[in-house]
């Protein structure tokens, strides 16, 4: 199993799920409070092997590839920097991010599992300055919508957890956010277990419900698009 073939790693089926906090009853309750820094890693580098020959990754939607629509929903948040992770036909990823203002950096060992790309996004989002968390998202998901990963943000300022993860109708989805505290245990864990296991963990994690189907849908193959 692949990264982008394991969309339900980082955030989804397993059987004891966090609490499930509604978006709207935390988004504001941290008026008056500086805001945190919060870093956006979007796992780009994936193999594909369930959509067949092509790489999901540059089938197109609305006349884009949909890793770009997945990268520009970080861009059009307030997550700063934007760190895509690269790795299976990185130049041609790459290539349809042009003029997409995010930092890319490939994973040598993306063969290895989603949690190789988790590190090096981490890994990559430190060196370029302090911040409070990360969230991550994936690229085979664009239909998320900029405004969930405001609200997962906001949740985080106000204090709702420390590991939270987006849902849709009470079921775990993606993005999924991390605090700085997590760093260190994600870019330890292997294969394709990326953060799930240090999500459902932690005595401070919680879903964040949201009105957005969009972080329950991924792309595996044709048809989901």
């Amino acid at each position: 199993m692949t990264e982008n073939d394991a969309n339900e790693d980082t955030a989804r089926s397993a059987t004891a799920d966090p609490p499930l906090l509604e978006g709207d009853d935390v988004r504001h309750a941290d008026d008056g409070c500086n805001e945190p820094a919060v870093a956006g890693v979007l796992l780009a580098a994936g193999t594909s092997s369930r959509y067949g020959s092509e790489n999901k990754l540059l089938a197109t939607l609305e006349g884009e590839p949909i890793v770009r629509h997945a990268a520009r929903t970080l861009v059009h948040s307030s997550v700063d920097p934007v760190v895509v992770v690269l790795g299976h036909e990185a130049d041609r990823v790459q290539d349809a991010l042009e003029g997409v203002p995010v930092e890319t950096v490939a994973n040598e060992a993306y063969n290895t599992g989603q949690a190789s790309s988790l590190r090096t996004g981490i890994e990559t989002v430190c060196d370029c300055g302090d911040v409070d968390a990360v969230l991550v998202a994936l690229g085979d998901m664009p239909f998320v919508a900029p405004q969930t990963i405001e609200t997962v943000v906001a949740a985080y300022a106000a204090g709702a957890g420390e590991a939270l993860a987006a849902a849709f109708d009470g079921d775990r989805g993606n993005p999924v956010l991390f605090d700085a505290r997590f760093f260190d245990a994600l870019t330890d864990v292997d294969g394709d277990i990326g953060g799930r296991e240090i999500f459902l963990e932690s005595d401070s994690s919680a879903l964040i419900e949201v009105d957005d189907p969009g972080v329950r849908r991924d792309v595996d193959v044709p048809d989901d698009l």
